[in-house]
């Protein structure tokens, strides 16, 4: 197979007018990547596989999007929306450049495999000219049905053409489809429209094929593999299975989820060994958790690291581009945004630490904040390691605070503690008149 050259068609032009949003269909997420993100990821890599995508006019931010997931694909308009064989062929460039197999896929059923592409294509390579991928629906209505002989596919019946007969068959089409790549013009350019809409319909390619003695086939899948998403109720059905796939996949690698049900991970998060996840956690993307770390319940997770043994929770926020070094603990009530922990910091409850750097072993008291941002822009707080920062403290930006220094509790900091120093202070900026002061500094760095 891997020697086979192919290309992937992905039809992602819909408006998705029923999901009531001015956001293309396509974008909506679900395990906190886009729709397209999904389908993109599950279909062909690597050497001699290409990626096409048919967008919408004015849909420039579904054509960002292919271009942030493959750097490769190629992209295609389709102006007007005159069916799946007209959208197909929105992207005839690509298919007449040439490749063994051709894939058509829908950029709005993200919870289609790699594998299923893969079984897809190996008809194909054993000389068939077409392969529709099938399931057997609960209720079949309102899907075009799959005739067959044998093994053989005969035809597509849509529901408002078929026979009582053809109505009770519960094997039905999901609409993707695998081509030989070198007949494929051949097929898709014979499509006519002759039908009530005018439109010109992929499903059409079964009964071409046969009329020019070519054998299709159909490969099964499960029914959730393709769903296709045309409204919000829809969008959370396939969020349902694809959050049941990513605990079920985290268990299988050793993570203890101790009620699976309650807690949300996103489609890249990444876990070492022994972790321990508690109810009702939400982790976003761009999060990597390492050995041995706990994270307990009522905690959210966006863009960031864990290190091996650490602790988060309960109710902690980590916001992006926060990273927790090897044993460091963040307890209940705090958050962190832009901060790194190094190994061994304690953050124990009711503190922000934003745009931060946190030495070693560093202890930081309830209620402390690093004030970061002054109305304009925001500034860094560096904190040496060993350093014990008192109760409601307030660390006012741009500042260092020195290794081993030693912070009373209720001081509000605005200069510098050298190492090993002990600071207790009330700043002249929580007056009126210093405050004031304060505010035109900042207003004057921002100016320049």
């Amino acid at each position: 197979m891997t020697a086979r050259s192919s290309l992937t068609i992905v039809l992602a032009a819909g408006e998705g007018t029923r999901m009531r949003t001015s956001l293309p269909k396509v974008l909506h997420p679900i395990a906190s990547e886009s729709l397209l993100a999904h389908v993109l990821a599950a279909a062909p890599k690597g050497d001699g596989a290409r990626i096409a995508v048919v967008v919408g006019p004015e849909h420039s931010a579904v054509e960002k999007e292919a271009r942030r997931l493959r750097s490769d694909a190629d992209i295609f308009v389709q102006r007007e929306r005159l069916g799946t064989a007209h959208a197909v062929l929105a992207a005839r460039e690509a298919i007449a450049r040439g490749a063994d197999d051709l894939l058509v896929a829908f950029g709005d059923t993200p919870l289609i495999t790699a594998e299923t592409f893969a079984r897809l294509r190996a008809p194909l390579a054993k000389g068939a000219a077409l392969a529709v991928l099938g399931f057997r629906a609960a209720d079949p209505t309102g899907y075009g049905r799959l005739l067959l002989e044998g093994s053989k596919l005969v035809a597509i019946r849509e529901q408002a053409d078929a026979s009582e007969a053809e109505r009770a068959i519960t094997l039905c089409n999901a609409g993707v489809m695998a081509m030989d790549g070198h007949r494929a013009l051949a097929i898709l350019d014979k499509i006519g429209n002759a039908n009530s809409k005018g439109e010109y319909y992929l499903v059409d390619a079964v009964a071409i094929a046969r009329e020019q003695g070519l054998d299709a086939v159909v490969i099964e899948t499960s029914e959730d593999e393709v769903r296709g998403i045309n409204t919000k109720a829809q969008l959370a059905q396939a969020e349902a299975v694809m959050q049941t796939r990513l605990r079920r996949a985290a268990m299988e690698a050793g993570v203890t989820l101790i009620a699976p049900e309650t807690v949300y991970l996103a489609a890249d998060t990444t876990f070492g060994r022994d972790v321990t996840i508690e109810p009702f956690v939400v982790i976003g993307p761009g999060v990597s958790i390492g050995d041995g770390a706990v994270v307990h319940s009522f905690s959210h997770i966006v863009q960031s690291k864990l290190g091996r043994n650490s602790l988060l929770g309960p109710f902690a926020r980590l916001r992006p581009g926060t990273s927790l070094g090897d044993g460091a603990k963040i307890g209940n009530f705090v958050e962190a945004k832009a901060a790194v922990l190094e190994p061994g910091v304690k953050v124990n409850h009711l503190s922000y630490i934003g745009d931060a750097h946190v030495g070693a072993n560093a202890n930081i008291g309830a209620g402390t904040i690093t004030c970061n941002y002054d109305g304009f822009n925001k500034h860094k707080t560096r904190i040496g390691e060993g350093a014990f920062i008192g109760t409601n403290t307030s660390l006012v930006a741009p500042i260092n605070i020195g290794a081993r220094a030693y912070i009373g509790s209720g001081s509000v900091i605005t200069r510098d503690v050298p190492d090993d120093a002990l600071a207790l202070e009330r700043s002249p900026q929580t007056t009126k008149e210093g405050a004031a002061a304060r505010f035109r500094s900042a207003k004057s760095r921002h100016k320049k």
